[in-house]
């Protein structure tokens, strides 16, 4: 079994105090259950980045493989840590998109890479942070669903290149299913990706409290291809919900676990039912 985390640590950055960096390591240990591959947003610098991989390793953790993308001097980034080797990077920083006569960049990049699991399996990684709903002149709205045309752009892609291959888009996509956001990502009229919907124990699907306003919101996702649906341990995959996820982070983290061998490719969604496009 294949376990993959994701997980947005709340503007984790150079003030970060060390019994928080202790929650997440204790996190990542304890509830996430050391999980193979875990992909973070909202990470520091490389400074705070090198703090944050010490907390796991004190909590016992060791990822030998590491993508970290960073975007000029920004303080909020992407970061993605797996056990198993990358048999290829692609990640992208260099995305534009217009809106009227303005040129605008993907703000953090996608992450973008090939994890060999083993000699016979491999799974194709993006790792996504769009565009939050905080105000822009030029409309956030419109913004984080250019980066999700983008995003989708870069889905297709890989799976022009490998047909047959795993692909799992992961990471806090900031809208909600049934924004144009989500549908950009998943493709609008013949979709290509699965939404696994993790739940926790109660069935709660949420991944991010607002304090400012007393809403949850399921923002962070796992989407997968027709090719990894079937492997996906449906049971084990889950949204974690305890006490200490509440201190360490706005957002709480969610699991998927995957067979890692093929299986039967799965119907595609616009195969398994209409699309309401």
């Amino acid at each position: 079994m294949l376990s993959i985390a994701t997980f947005n640590l709340c503007n984790l950055g150079a003030d970060a105090p060390p019994a928080r960096l202790a929650k997440l390591g204790a996190i990542a240990a304890r509830d996430l259950g050391g999980p193979d591959i875990l992909a973070v947003q909202e990470m520091g610098d490389p400074a705070v980045f090198q703090e944050f991989l010490y907390a796991l390793k004190e909590a016992g953790l060791e990822y030998e493989h590491v993508e970290y993308l960073r975007r000029g001097k920004s303080n909020i980034n992407l970061a993605l840590l797996s056990r198993f080797p990358f048999a290829s990077r692609e990640s992208h920083l260099d995305d534009i998109y217009s809106i009227g006569d303005a040129k605008m960049p993907v703000a953090r990049g996608f992450i973008d890479v090939v994890v060999q699991v083993n000699t016979s399996y491999t799974i194709r990684i993006l790792c996504a942070h769009l565009k939050a709903k905080v105000f822009s002149p030029m409309g956030h709205t419109e913004m984080r669903r250019n980066e999700a045309r983008l995003l989708n752009k870069h889905v297709r892609q890989a799976m022009k290149d490998n047909p047959d291959g795993n692909v799992l888009v992961l990471g806090d996509l900031n809208d909600s299913f049934q924004s144009a956001a989500l549908r950009e990502v998943m493709g609008k009229r013949n979709r290509i990706l699965f939404d696994l919907r993790p739940e926790d124990q109660w069935g709660d699907v949420w991944t991010h409290f607002s304090r400012e306003d007393d809403t949850y919101a399921r923002i962070d996702y796992f989407l997968v291809n027709g090719a990894l649906l079937p492997e996906v341990n449906g049971e084990k995959t889950h949204a974690v919900r305890n006490e200490l996820t509440y201190l360490a982070s706005d957002h709480r983290p969610i699991v998927a676990v995957i067979r890692a061998a093929d299986a039967a490719v799965a119907p595609s969604p616009a195969e398994a039912s209409e699309d309401e496009d």
